[in-house]
């Protein structure tokens, strides 16, 4: 029988919209609506994969408690734009790999990005 992990901490959350050139319209116009529905902190909108994010995204960072609220509304919302939302621990890739969550369909990160010692790794 395998022993049950402590489970760590969660200090916050992050969402990542990811969009391209086609639907980079469509993104800033759910950035807007965030915005208008949420006090909440907006991260970049890179237009270039940044860190382990292999599309163009922008971050959406909130607490712990608002979890329900933020991501209940990014599942109704998204349209066809895809979010990958992880928690923040203080295990990084653990986070990004095995605790995240999907709206809309998956995508392959660049976990070599979140490894001990690389720079840029985070979110």
């Amino acid at each position: 029988m395998e022993t049950p992990q402590i489970t760590p901490a969660i200090n916050d959350w992050h969402a990542h919209v990811y969009f391209d050139a086609a639907t980079r319209d469509a993104a800033w116009a759910l950035r807007e609506k965030i915005e208008k529905s949420f006090e909440i902190n907006m991260g970049r909108f890179h237009e270039k994969p940044v860190g382990p994010h292999p599309m163009w995204s922008f971050q959406i960072a909130f607490d712990a408690s608002e979890f329900a609220e933020v991501v209940g509304w990014l599942a109704l919302n998204h349209g066809a734009l895809d979010v990958f939302v992880h928690p923040n621990t203080d295990d990084e890739l653990r986070d990004h790999r095995d605790c995240a969550i999907w709206l809309g369909h998956s995508h392959t990160l660049n976990l070599d990005a979140l490894q001990p010692g690389r720079l840029g790794g985070a979110s």
